[in-house]
């Protein structure tokens, strides 16, 4: 994907060549740079205490990576070695916090870019916590409860030391679930003898969770979508919504969808994606994908009006609004094309950097309403922050109270970047808007805190 980016400003070229220069195999993480790179000129040009602190030379590079091995023995009494990562990015607003993910795909680049996206995102949260991201080239899929169990031991028989509730503060991403905390979360109580409810986030509520962690992601992305149009005088009232996936984020951006008064129509998994026009049944969902962990197409058995298309994206069925929800770069610029040609008014990106330099130029360069991931989806760890706060002091927030939290400090991230955009002369632009304001943040306190 990087031969859509974008030219650099002068101000920053030197920084982005050193990064390939030293990360030369690692293209999401040189993505994700040249991204925050590309927008943070007009702030470099107001604060030049900030190049003169050296605080983007000090950006892209992570505190702490961290790799290990993590051999585990599977149910047939195989051993299985797989690869483990924690990459710590910035510590200078509070512990590290980002989540861990399990799945083939993940190397370092991932990690990486996954853990600096974090540091942004974070920050603008407001809630005072640094940026981290983890995980393994794991497969969960098809594995016994008791080889996951098994691995996670593994998994955390290591990594325990380099977390705890001051330090490192893990959650769940892709592939990491209820199940997988619970077994990651238990064999650090066990190593460490100590029970630190605050060191890990996603937990079960009947053991220390928060309510509306589990939708967390999924109702942000909406949030943030009902904001960018509130903007413009709008609403999700009426609107046919695009979702790409079908785990936690999609289903419950799905939920908040109908909630809000839309009708969402697609969901997908790697296979190909459902259309249903009459809108996704939510029920039928959630028993394909969560109980049954069937493909996609099983949806079609319970609803025949629905169509499965094999091999391919939602991003071809007109709507009105879409929320990429899988995975990083799902969306290119084909796609977004499409998108716009079938008269979509906003994008809001509930995955990670799902769309590619090439489809948000075009976003942008159409007039289409585009949430960027790291202010978009920033509701999933702005909840486990919230999650943090209710273990420190032995709190229990109702479901209503942490939506109506999670949904001010969404509406907190949305007015921080419309506002960045606009101070800085790009107003719309919430690219612009959230790599500025994340990034205003995160320099200060460097600055504040020294050479460290």
């Amino acid at each position: 994907m990087l031969e859509t980016l974008a030219a650099l400003p002068a101000s920053v070229r030197d920084v982005f060549d050193t990064v390939v220069t030293r990360n030369p195999h690692e293209p999401e993480f040189q993505q994700a740079v040249h991204e925050v790179l590309h927008s943070i000129a007009p702030v470099l040009d107001k604060h030049p205490q900030f190049v003169d602190g050296g605080i983007l030379e000090r950006i892209v590079e992570p505190e702490r990576q961290i790799m290990f091995r993590v051999p585990w023995v599977d149910d047939a009494g195989r051993l299985q070695v797989n690869r483990g990562f924690r990459v710590q990015f910035s510590s200078v607003l509070g512990p590290y916090k980002g989540g861990l993910r399990f799945h083939p795909s993940v190397n370092l680049s991932i990690i990486k870019f996954l853990g600096f996206e974090q540091v942004f995102k974070n920050a603008l949260t407001g809630q005072g916590i640094g940026g981290a991201k983890g995980g393994s080239d794991f497969d969960p899929h098809g594995r016994s409860d008791a080889e996951i169990m098994r691995f996670c031991q593994s998994f955390m028989s290591e990594l325990y030391r380099h977390l705890g509730e001051h330090t490192d503060v893990p959650a769940g991403d892709i592939g990491v679930g209820a199940r997988e905390i619970g077994y990651l979360f238990g064999q650090y109580r066990k190593i460490t003898n100590r029970h630190e409810s605050g060191m890990f986030t996603g937990k079960g509520v009947q053991w220390g969770g928060a309510e509306v962690r589990t939708e967390a992601t999924g109702y942000g992305a909406v949030f943030f979508a009902q904001e960018m149009l509130g903007v413009k005088g709008d609403s999700l009232e009426g609107k046919r919504v695009a979702v790409s996936g079908s785990g936690n984020v999609a289903i419950y951006a799905i939920d908040k969808a109908y909630q809000l008064g839309a009708t969402p129509v697609t969901a997908s998994d790697s296979s190909g994606y459902i259309v249903d026009d009459a809108g996704i049944d939510l029920g039928l969902l959630r028993q394909v994908k969560e109980i049954d962990r069937e493909r996609i197409h099983a949806y079609t058995a319970g609803r025949p009006n629905a169509r499965f298309v094999a091999g391919r994206r939602p991003w071809e069925v007109p709507v009105d609004i879409a929320i990429p929800s899988a995975t990083q770069n799902e969306l290119d610029e084909a796609d977004a094309h499409a998108l716009i040609g079938g008269g979509v008014r906003a994008v809001a990106e509930g995955a990670n950097m799902p769309s590619t330099p090439g489809a948000v130029a075009a976003f942008q360069n159409a007039g289409v309403l585009f949430g960027p991931g790291k202010a978009a989806n920033a509701g999933g760890v702005a909840t486990s922050a919230l999650e943090m706060s209710q273990n420190a002091s032995r709190q229990r927030w109702s479901f209503a109270d942490s939506e109506r939290k999670l949904h001010a400090i969404m509406k907190g991230v949305h007015d921080s970047a419309f506002e960045a955009a606009k101070r800085y002369g790009h107003e719309g632009d919430y690219v612009v808007g959230a790599n500025s304001a994340g990034f205003e943040r995160v320099a200060h306190a460097m600055l504040a805190q020294g050479v460290i």
